[in-house]
This record gives structure tokens, C-alpha cells and sequence, in this order.
């Protein structure tokens, strides 16, 4: 998200967005006028082949009235249909804002299953998983575990690299770096959040690991293993370990021969139709707009 806002602060009339589609897709939702490219077409993403829009419009008619909170990990046409996107770091404030607004203890949190958990045990609320098959009468008759504390009504999306953590990968860890500070982003499942020692945004890893009580011990991710690539490039005391690496396989598919047939070719276009492209646009600006 913070890259899609960087390229809406540029004076450049083409930006090369080296990432994944629906990245560079919310890129061109930003920056309508301006030409965005990526230089591979295989960049995509499991989250946000998870859900469609059209899964959205299903979920909206069984919960009517109830906010759809959807992570910008998600393609345009599926923001083109939910009332407000998060990031991994505002997630619990957005949803607490969408629950405050919509006046409501119910909230559609899509598309990740490990990050809606996550969040929703931080808040203290319960979450759902509703089976897609079910009718519309039993869905709307399902009772709150908890009254008057929050439900998560829940999607089954997970993203292919952060689910492959697991609790046992932890515990070598910690057996084999005796003293060593884990931090793990919330798209991992719960069981692994709930060992380490900070879990958060990619950016909020990257600020934590300058903290006084964090910066003179081992620090090892839970994370993309690019980003631990480039942070152990600057900080000495980040651990590379091979057996918890884990590559994006999408992302990969950006390097330096397809970044430079893209410069050449001036490919590959993302193109987001208008009338998608507005109605994507308003959930990205109501969370940039929740302070």
C-alpha cells in the first residue's frame, strides 16, 4: 500500500511497479492518468485469487447491513465491491471504524483467514467462517457466539508463503538460536503468532528491528524471505536460516531480464476499466482517510 502511495507522489508519467498484479493494479486505481506497468504477468497473488467480487456480492446478501472490510491484498474488481480495504497495520483500526460508522458489533473481513484471526483475537472478538453453500435463512439466523462482542465474519484466503509457517518451525528455532527475537507478519496462522515475540506490518518489522531492547540480539522473520534478504543486508544481527525461508514464488517473477523487456516494450499495461476503477478507489481513500 505504501509503494501505491508513492507512485501517487511522483511527477513521472510511467511508473514500473515491481510487485504483484493487484499492486500495481491499486497503483492504477491511485493514478488514473498515469501509465503503470509490470514486468511479468505470472506476478499474481493466492489472497487475492481467492475472492472475486462476485463472492463479495454473495457474502453482502447473506449479512446485509454488515460493513465488508477487505485487505489490499485483494484485485480491483474485488475492491470495487466492499465499503472500506486495510493494511496489515491499520487492520483493527479500520474495522473498529467500520463497526463504530455502520453501527454494527458484525464486520466481513476478507480475503485472509490467518489475518482476520489474528486481528479479531486481539480486538477480543469471536469470527465465523460461514459455509458458502448455506442457505441464506440459516445464515441470517446464526446467533452471536458472544452478544455485544464482535464477530468476524470470516474468508478462507491465505497467502501461499506465510501459511507454510508453522509452531515446530518456532520451537528449532528458539532451540537452535537460544535467545533469539522472532517476528512473524499476521498473515501467518495463529498458532505461529502466538509464539514469537512481535508480530506486525512489514513496516512495523522493519521500525521494531532498531528498538534498544531488540537491535543488539539475533532477529529472525517469519516473513517473504526477500525482505529478510534486504534487511540482513543492513542489520548484522538478522538471521538468515534456510530451513524457515520461504519465497514468494509471484514476486519472483520480477527480475532483471523482465524489468528490462518492460522498459524496452513499455509492458505490461495495467489497465482498470473507469466505472471499476471509481468504485475501486473509495474503499482504498476511506482507509487512507481513517487516522
Amino acid at each position: 500500500m505504501e509503494l501505491s502511495r508513492k507512485a501517487s507522489e511522483t511527477k513521472a508519467d510511467v511508473i514500473l511497479f515491481l510487485g504483484v498484479k493487484f499492486m500495481a493494479e491499486t497503483a492504477k486505481v491511485l493514478n488514473p492518468t498515469k501509465t503503470v506497468l509490470i514486468p511479468s504477468l505470472r506476478a499474481g497473488c493466492s489472497l487475492a485469487s481467492s475472492i472475486t467480487g462476485a463472492d463479495v456480492r454473495k457474502l453482502k446478501a447473506m449479512f446485509p447491513g454488515v460493513p465488508v472490510v477487505a485487505y489490499v491484498n485483494t484485485d480491483a474488481d474485488t475492491k470495487s465491491e466492499v465499503d472500506v480495504c486495510c493494511a496489515s497495520g491499520n487492520a483493527a483500526k479500520v474495522v473498529k471504524w467500520a463497526l463504530k460508522n455502520w453501527k454494527t458489533n458484525q464486520v466481513i473481513f476478507l480475503p485472509d483467514k490467518f489475518l482476520a484471526q489474528n486481528v479479531a483475537r486481539d480486538m477480543g472478538a469471536d469470527i465465523y467462517f460461514p459455509d458458502m453453500n448455506a442457505s441464506v435463512r440459516t445464515l441470517r439466523a446464526m446467533p452471536l457466539p458472544r452478544p455485544n462482542i464482535p464477530l468476524f465474519i470470516g474468508w478462507e484466503g491465505k497467502c501461499e508463503v506465510h501459511e507454510k509457517f508453522t509452531p515446530q518451525d518456532v520451537t528449532e528455532l528458539r532451540k537452535d538460536f537460544p535467545g533469539v527475537y522472532i517476528m512473524a507478519h499476521p498473515e501467518c496462522p495463529p498458532e505461529v503468532v502466538e509464539k514469537v515475540d512481535f508480530s506486525g506490518s512489514t513496516g512495523e518489522m522493519i521500525k521494531n528491528i532498531t528498538e534498544p531492547d531488540v537491535q543488539d540480539k539475533q532477529v529472525a522473520f517469519f516473513t517473504e524471505c526477500a525482505m529478510v534478504e534486504m534487511l540482513a543486508a543492513k542489520h548484522k544481527n538478522v538471521l538468515q536460516v534456510c530451513s524457515i525461508q520461504k519465497r514468494c514464488p509471484h514476486m519472483a517473477t520480477n527480475n532483471l531480464e523482465t524489468v528490462i523487456a518492460a522498459l524496452e516494450n513499455m509492458a505490461f499495461e495495467i489497465t482498470v476499466p473507469e466505472e471499476l476503477r471509481a468504485k475501486a478507489e473509495l474503499p482504498i481513500r476511506r482507509m487512507i482517510a481513517i487516522k
